[in-house]
């Protein structure tokens, strides 16, 4: 049964997509392969506004991420004039993140105008981390021109109560899209398979909102069990079910690049999850496992290397 629902996810794809496939490495941290040794961490930077201050604190992630992106916080000056020395030193892209508040906001709203400067003065190209942004914040980013707002859609209330510690149902996360939809923001939502401490709890109502809104790209991820969270010991969902839901995903937006993002299990799990994406007819993979490039060429695939988050092209 799962060949033949990787055969189907393939033919979908090669119906609906060239025979290529892109390599992402964003500037988070330095990385090299045998077969991708260009990355070049300067051409796109992520930047967090609140430098590792988050009010969530999430159980997966405990501001963790946070701590790997230049801090605003702690440059003397605006975010346009950070983005500007980015710039001269060979940005050609900004990640703008940072930690939420209470109910889930990255303070983004304040940064618009900055926004706004770096996007037509340095013509930098821009992705956001939102969080669930509202309305505003919403209609602030659709002046920007940004490539892609990065929204993670959580599809279970006990998830986001248990893990995001937030007050909110998956309705809300509809509702973010529906705004961001409103005000023109092209949208790149991100699922975390497991993210219910190892357990697929709410990735099909999540999926089922992702293709109520056609984004511009959907990115997969799965739980990553970091040191020093509340899911350091945390099992990762079976391979079986990450499979069983790339080829979902896929089924489900059959005209829509699905990526494979930058968080998973690494080891011997990260190549069998990178084989799951190319044997699904996902359209990219970031950070991808050393042997995944000429998996992908043996599968008549033809590779690109970008520097940058999933879907960016130069």
């Amino acid at each position: 049964m799962t060949e033949i629902l990787e055969a189907a996810a393939m033919r979908i794809r090669r119906a609906n997509f060239p025979d290529r496939i892109r390599f992402h490495a964003p500037g988070l941290k330095r990385y090299s392969t045998s077969e991708y040794t260009s990355h070049d961490t300067a051409e796109f930077v992520s930047i967090s506004v609140t430098g590792s201050s988050c009010a969530l604190s999430c159980d997966h992630c405990r501001m963790q991420v946070l701590r790997g992106m230049s801090d605003l916080t702690a440059f003397d000056g605006s975010l346009y004039e950070l983005c500007a020395r980015l710039a001269e030193r060979g940005a050609r892209g900004v990640l703008i993140s940072g930690g939420s508040d209470a109910s889930g906001r990255v303070p983004l709203l304040q940064h618009v105008p900055d926004l706004v400067r770096v996007r037509r003065e340095l013509g930098l190209l821009i992705r956001v981390h939102p969080g669930l942004p509202d309305e505003p914040t919403c209609a602030g980013l659709g002046e920007v021109e940004i490539d892609g707002a990065m929204v993670d859609i959580i599809g279970h209330e006990d998830t986001i109560r248990d893990v995001y510690h937030m007050d909110a149902r998956p309705q809300d996360y509809d509702d973010v899209l529906s705004h961001l939809e409103r005000y023109a923001v092209p949208t790149v939502p991100h699922i975390i398979l497991g993210l219910h401490f190892g357990r697929m709890l709410g990735e099909e109502r999540a999926l089922e909102i992702v293709a109520a809104h056609p984004p511009k790209l959907l990115v997969l991820v799965v739980l990553m069990p970091l040191g020093g969270t509340a899911m350091a010991g945390v099992t990762p969902p079976p391979l079986e079910e990450i499979g069983a839901f790339f080829n979902a995903a896929r089924a489900a937006l059959p005209n829509t690049p699905v990526m494979l993002g930058c968080a998973r299990p690494l080891g011997e799990m990260k190549l069998e999850i990178d084989r799951l994406a190319v044997d699904a007819g996902l359209n990219g993979i970031a950070y991808p496992a050393d042997g995944i490039v000429a998996y992908a060429e043996d599968r008549g695939l033809e590779p690109t290397f970008v520097n940058a988050c999933c879907g960016v092209n130069w």
